[in-house]
């Protein structure tokens, strides 16, 4: 689900914000207001949603550095109301014992108390987002996207409501980060308000562009592989991991800015021009 906050983010990217920060309002519906998965998911990517809603209203209007600023800025101030609403969000301790709700389906339920199963679960989750997505990069709204990520200005004299399409997208990218948010509590059985520090906006970040999210539908899913094998790898020698991802972070960005999905297209396309 990383990849699929990131890939949200490669789609509108500088158009919305990495919302990342809502992750943690996804383990709200978790407190045992009602004891069905599919309202507490639901209930999670609403709550992101509004989150979302309510900080397209302030920045919708902005656009390049100051608009990444202001999203930092009220990804600070979800942070700070986080560590203050003990009786929401149980402050710095956050929320435990969050439990594995099983799925119903009508004429069965299948049990997620266990890794695998909830594994698979995901996964399925996981398919059918990516799918959602990918229709709606290549339809109509898609394409007003990519046109207002190139440049805003001419999509805006050409006729397109900016302001309504980048309000839009936050929203989907935060609903997103919410479905993200309540499938990551489950995993943890726990939630915590770091998972809202600006690092982990870094993280999505830098995903999104070592994989290349920026030139292809897959690269933040390739990103998020290359950072968690990374991660499990590298940290197995050393704890200082991050500090050799940053430096290939460091050197894509200098000498492969379009990342390892750019690199693989590229190598792609000039295979048949070879063989021509």
């Amino acid at each position: 689900m990383t990849a699929q906050v990131g890939r949200t983010y490669d789609r509108i990217v500088p158009v919305a914000p990495s919302f990342d920060k809502v992750l943690a309002s996804g383990a709200v519906p978790h407190m045992n207001v009602v004891a069905d998965l599919w309202f507490c998911l639901g209930a999670a990517v609403a709550a992101a949603s509004v989150g979302g809603a309510i900080v397209a209203a302030f920045i919708s209007h902005r656009r390049g550095i100051y608009y990444a600023l202001l999203t930092i800025a009220f990804g600070q101030v979800f942070w700070f109301i986080a560590i203050k609403s003990h009786a929401i969000t149980g402050g710095e301790d956050g929320l435990l014992k969050i439990a594995r709700l099983p799925v119903r389906l009508g004429v069965t339920t299948i049990d997620l108390t266990g890794n695998v199963s909830l594994f698979y679960f995901v996964l399925v989750v996981f398919i059918a987002v990516t799918l959602l997505l990918w229709r709606l990069v290549h339809s109509p709204f898609g394409r007003i996207l990519k046109a207002i990520k190139q440049n805003e200005t001419r999509a805006r004299f050409v006729g397109y409501d900016v302001w309504r399409y980048k309000a839009a997208v936050l929203v989907l990218s935060a609903g997103l980060s919410g479905l993200a948010g309540g499938l990551f509590a489950m995993a943890q059985a726990s939630a915590f308000p770091d998972v809202m520090s600006l690092h982990y906006s870094g993280y999505i970040v830098m995903m999104t562009l070592v994989g290349g999210g920026l030139v292809t539908f897959w690269g933040p899913v390739l990103g998020a592989l290359v950072f968690l094998l990374a991660r499990d790898v590298i940290g197995a020698f050393t704890t200082g991991w991050m500090l050799w991802f940053g430096l290939l972070f460091v050197a894509l960005v200098m000498y492969k800015p379009e990342g390892l999905g750019g690199l693989f297209l590229r190598r792609a396309r000039t295979k048949p021009a070879e063989a021509k």
